[in-house]
């Protein structure tokens, strides 16, 4: 059976487990990190010496870094179209997952954390307001994207969704000013539908 070490509330374990829920995989989750602790363990840092989360044990297979989970257990679980069939099409999706982490994420932690992690008196309301905006603008690259695609890969869901929508469900849901980017929004009301999305994704923001 899979195992997946790592808290659900942590973004990147919510990817995995989306996956994990999409293609029915059996899994034995464990909650790491954060307030449970455990990933500063010498028995954890032997799975993964960064000592985050998620970690997943496949048989003797482990591995660590979400989004390389989430392809590993697309490629070797999926069925459908969550990992593409064509080079073309996966090369797409390794884009859109690595452009989640290198475009969205640096705008986005600051705004999920000093809005949900912080406390009021704590809270840096010029670096939340400067994060919000350049996120609008990040947003707004997708919402043109889409204008011409249903998913981020092409016309059908995929591996290459995961990230993004991970992070879209944490803008839709902080208590914020949004731009109109109906795109961007009808692409994320297509992902909310999804039941695993929901049952692993749109958890309370802790």
């Amino acid at each position: 059976m899979l195992k997946v070490l790592g808290r659900t509330s942590s973004i990147n374990v919510q990817k995995v487990m989306w996956v994990v829920g999409e293609l029915g995989i059996e899994v034995d989750q464990t909650n790491i990190g954060g307030p449970y602790g455990g990933n500063d363990k010498p028995e954890y840092l032997e799975l993964n010496p960064n000592g985050r989360v998620p970690t997943i044990i496949d048989g003797d297979h482990i591995q660590w870094e979400s989004n390389s989970c989430v392809r590993y257990l697309a490629e070797s679980e999926g069925t459908g179209t969550w990992y593409p069939k064509t080079l073309q099409a996966r090369g797409f999706a390794n884009m859109w997952m690595d452009w989640a982490t290198t475009t969205i994420h640096p705008h986005m932690f600051p705004l999920f954390w000093g809005l949900i992690r912080t406390a009021e008196e704590d809270k840096d309301h010029d670096a939340i307001e400067a994060a919000r905006v350049s996120l609008c603008d990040v947003w707004g690259l997708l919402d043109k994207h889409l204008a011409t695609s249903k998913f981020l890969a092409g016309d059908d869901i995929s591996m290459g969704d995961i990230p993004a929508a991970c992070f879209a469900y944490r803008w839709h849901t902080l208590d914020i000013e949004r731009p109109d980017l109906p795109n961007f929004r009808a692409w994320y009301d297509r992902i909310a539908d999804r039941q695993a999305f929901q049952q692993h994704v749109m958890l309370p923001l802790v």
